[in-house]
Order: structure tokens, then sequence, then C-alpha cells
């Protein structure tokens, strides 16, 4: 028989967003109820397992990306959607603030059929709204691999919550989500 732990982990699913630097949609995702892990890596490019120093050339075609294994029971594939829409901005192009080129993209990296249904209807939905300033350029796309980063980016706002990066870029998105999803971030996060 199966003990609950090993259970609960065989009912995971997993989603993959790239919403600009990988620090920073980490940090947001870690803090999320019924998500039980985030790596940080590269995916979307044409360089098996590439280094950081290779996707930053703009050249491997990844992006920085993260992969989140939650419990579809907590938080619907859907729903996690709506917190990537909400911190980060998808209209600009190959862009996040001041994290420029290709490998920060707006990215969804789908893993089945439904998952690139719900995105597509997401982010229909997001546009029709008519809240953005612009016109939405994520891309939906298949997945197709995912290599973790390096270690030293695993965690790194934990690690380096002080650095200037950290209280200038992932911050406010933190401050962001528990201003506006705050039901949603685990208890642990005030």
């Amino acid at each position: 028989m199966r003990d609950k732990k090993e259970l609960a982990a065989t009912q995971l699913e997993t989603a993959t967003l790239a919403g600009g630097c990988f620090w920073c949609t980490e940090a947001i995702f870690k803090r999320v109820k019924g998500v039980h892990e985030v790596t940080s890596g590269y995916t979307g490019g044409h360089v098996e397992n590439p280094s950081y120093a290779q996707v930053s050339t703009g050249r491997t075609g990844h992006a920085e990306a993260v992969q989140i294994r939650f419990d579809p029971r907590v938080i619907p594939y859907e729903r996690l959607l709506d917190l990537f829409w909400a911190t980060h901005d998808p209209t600009t192009l190959n862009r996040q603030g001041a994290d420029v080129g290709p490998q920060y993209r707006s990215a969804i990296f789908y893993h089945n059929d439904e998952q690139r249904r719900t995105a597509e209807a997401s982010r229909a939905k997001l546009q029709a709204a008519g809240k953005l300033k612009g016109k939405i350029v994520t891309s939906i796309e298949p997945f197709e691999g995912f290599y973790p980063a390096e270690s030293y980016h695993q965690d790194y706002y934990a690690a380096h919550s002080h650095a200037a990066y950290c209280t200038t870029a992932i911050e406010p998105k933190i401050r962001k989500l528990l201003r506006d999803f705050r039901h949603e971030v685990k208890d642990e996060y005030p």
C-alpha cells in the first residue's frame, strides 16, 4: 500500500512557464498553495543541456523558465496561468523590464492538449478583457524538454533577497502577489 505522500506525488502535474528572468518567476510560484516544487531552467531551444552563459547569448533559442510541480486539486492549471499573467508583462516581446533578449520572452510550454487549450483560452480571455496596454505576445509552444539551471540559480531569491536585482525586480512582484492573490499564498509567507 502506498503512503499518502507517495500517492499525492503521483497526482501532481507539471507546468512550464517563461515570464522573463527565472529568479522572479521561481520566487512567485514557490509561494503558491498547491505548488510542491519549482525548478529554474531552460526550455524551448535547440542546444542540449545548455549553460547559463550559452542561453545568455540569446542564440540557443531557449527561454529562462520554471518547471512547476503542482497539485491541480489545490491550484488548477488555469489559476496558475492567472498568476503568471498578473506577475509579468505579457505585452513586451523578448523583454521583461531591464532584461532584454529572446531568453526573457513570455511563453507557455504546454505538456498536453488540455494545457494547450486552457492556455489559448486564458490568453484570449485576458486580451479580450482590454486591461492590458498592448497586444499579448506570449507564445504557446509544445513542451519538448527542460534543462535545470545551474545550482546557484535555484532558490536565488531566498539566498540573495537583499541583492539589488532582488529588491528592484523580484520584491515588487512578490508584493503584488501578496496584495492581489493573498488567499493563494502559502501560510509560511506573510
